[in-house]
């Protein structure tokens, strides 16, 4: 596919503008309303978001307004919440701040070619319809990956939170924390100001309040720091500057791009995965279903859009897209009025901002990480799986100690060994009847069946690649070997049930053919039920046509069994 219809595609996928086609005049009441109570979240978020990022709180609102605008033009979902979030925090500024040696304005501009970078991503990967990559993050994987990043989150807002200096990676910081905490380095106003916005962030949740307790956190830590004069005492966000997001990508070059390609993949990678199952999730409420590819689409432009114009990389919000459902949201139009009432705060009143501690900010970020967290789902899986419980706990130290994507990539490369693991070395049974029972049926589940006289009857719980096919052969051979031993007629036939058998290859073919010879040579037939078409195809077509001729291959068990029974 050329690069110009994979555009093209693109540009098709991202023509529905959702904010005008099909809208309903009596909606707009309630998207009003919805918008409003948005608006008391994105604010406090994204500042915060940006801030856990290593990036200037305004960064926040830049990459709040854009991609609302942008996916309410052209995403498929009818309500759909874009903007920061506390999972990419960390990646973003993995990848970021290595490379800004320092300087703030070189931060902003790396963290907008990263999403300009994920968004160009998004946007090839739809075109090429890879919607559905995201079944790389398993289950396993996903709450090992969330819970790792719940508790880096938080960990890194405990200098802002404490009021410590601390710079550096996580573990740097963490240790100047412990060190200024045991040396009594704590600023006391600063940990009062953070505690007591975390207590009034949780407790309208605990006691299910509409309102969101992050209002009441900002409102109430502002005041505090205004009128009690801390603002000279403890960090604050200081006054925005006032004006409408602009271009920033100043200072960077195609090495700049080149280096941040392999976290723009990445990241691309975990935002649409979590986007993705947040607008199917929505979806499934309402019956419906949204195209996964265009759900890509509209990520990747509202993602570049928001990287030209001074953002961040951004992706579905799990905390703000529930506010905007219980306000009475009915489209993307709720986005529109949100993001139009944070242009209306830049513009008119940037200095308020002045008063807002650093350390409410950290308690935002701090209770977005802990309502991240699954303890429930990691205890479940630990109950229900070894093998999967490795894969989430790989996942989880990984992204503690070699880094967020790493790992990620540890985690996949282990799942997928697991998988090919459980492939080399599947169940395999051989069948028997079972009087009263239909079908034919595990001997070892149903020891009271009983073997087809002359018939050998076997099933293989897998594809057959290059790594089990002798597997397999090793298996009949055994199996013919005790049944020949047991059995008072000899076995004239070996039946595969190979309804399991999705695929074949070359390496399996030749090991499937040995099989075939070496029972030749013992005065046995090898033939198949149940296979099915495009493997046989495929097992025709790699030059097997001679020696499987068609009474080789039977539709059911049972029509193999009668008209073996009859030779």
């Amino acid at each position: 596919m050329s690069a110009t219809s994979i555009l093209r595609s693109a540009a098709d996928r991202l023509s529905n503008v959702w904010a005008l086609k099909g809208y309903k005049r009596e909606w707009l009441r309630h998207d009003l309303v919805a918008g409003a109570a948005l608006f008391a979240l994105l604010v406090p978020a994204g500042m915060a978001y940006a801030q856990a990022a290593g990036l200037p709180p305004v960064t926040g609102l830049y990459a709040t307004v854009i991609p609302l605008l942008v996916y309410a033009a052209v995403g498929p979902s009818r309500i759909l919440v874009l903007g920061p979030d506390s999972a990419l925090a960390p990646m973003i500024a993995a990848a970021i701040v290595p490379l800004a040696a320092g300087s703030s304005e070189k931060s902003v501009a790396l963290a907008g070619l990263l999403a300009v970078l994920i968004g160009m991503i998004m946007l090839a990967g739809s075109a090429l319809r890879l919607g559905t990559i995201t079944g790389l993050l398993s289950k396993p994987i996903r709450l090992g990956y969330l819970n790792g990043i719940a508790l880096l989150v938080a960990l890194s807002q405990l200098p802002a939170f404490l009021g410590i200096e601390a710079d550096g990676d996580i573990w740097q910081k963490l240790a100047k924390v412990t060190t200024g905490v045991l040396g009594g380095g704590v600023n006391l106003p600063a940990l009062l100001l953070g505690a007591g916005s975390l207590a009034l962030i949780w407790i309208p949740r605990l006691v299910k309040w509409k309102v969101p307790g992050v209002l009441f956190a900002v409102v109430g830590s502002c005041i505090a720091t205004a009128v009690w004069g801390l603002n000279d005492h403890v960090k604050v966000a200081g006054v925005l500057p006032q004006g409408l997001p602009a271009p920033a990508l100043g200072g960077i070059g195609w090495a700049d791009a080149l280096t941040l390609l392999p976290a723009a993949a990445g990241i691309a990678l975990m935002a649409f995965a979590d986007t993705g199952v947040l607008s199917q999730t929505l979806a499934a409420k309402e019956g419906k279903r949204v195209s996964g590819n265009r759900e890509m689409a509209a990520l990747g432009a509202a993602s570049a859009a928001t990287g030209l114009l001074g953002g961040f990389p951004v992706s579905g919000s799990t905390s703000r897209t529930p506010v905007a459902v219980d306000a009475g949201a009915k489209s993307q139009m709720t986005g529109v009025v949100g993001a139009a009432l944070v242009l209306a705060f830049m513009l008119l009143a940037p200095g308020v901002t002045e008063y807002l501690p650093s350390a409410t900010l950290a308690a935002v970020v701090i209770a977005a990480a802990i309502a991240l967290a699954d303890p429930s789902g990691v205890r479940r899986l630990l109950s229900l799986s070894r093998s999967e419980s490795a894969v989430m706990l790989a996942a989880f130290l990984g992204v503690l100690t070699v880094g967020v994507l790493q790992g990620i990539v540890v985690a996949i490369a282990l799942a997928v060994l697991d998988f090919v693991r459980r492939a080399w070395d599947p169940y395999r049974a051989e069948l028997g009847s079972e009087e009263g029972l239909p079908g034919y049926h595990d001997l070892a589940r149903h020891p009271e069946g009983k073997r087809i006289p002359g018939l050998l009857i076997l099933r293989f719980d897998a594809p057959l690649f290059f790594g089990n096919g002798q597997v397999l052969a090793g298996f009949v051979r055994e199996q013919l070997d005790e049944a020949s031993g047991k059995a008072p007629d000899a076995i004239t036939h070996v039946i595969l049930a190979a309804e399991p058998i999705t695929g074949i290859d070359t390496t399996a073919l030749e090991d499937l053919v040995t099989l075939d010879e070496w029972l030749a040579n013992k005065g046995v037939d090898l033939v198949f039920a149940e296979l099915k078409g495009p493997v046989k195809d495929k097992l025709l077509h790699l030059g097997a046509a001679a020696r499987f001729t068609p009474e080789h291959f039977f539709p059911t068990i049972g029509a193999a069994v009668r008209a073996l029974r009859r030779e």
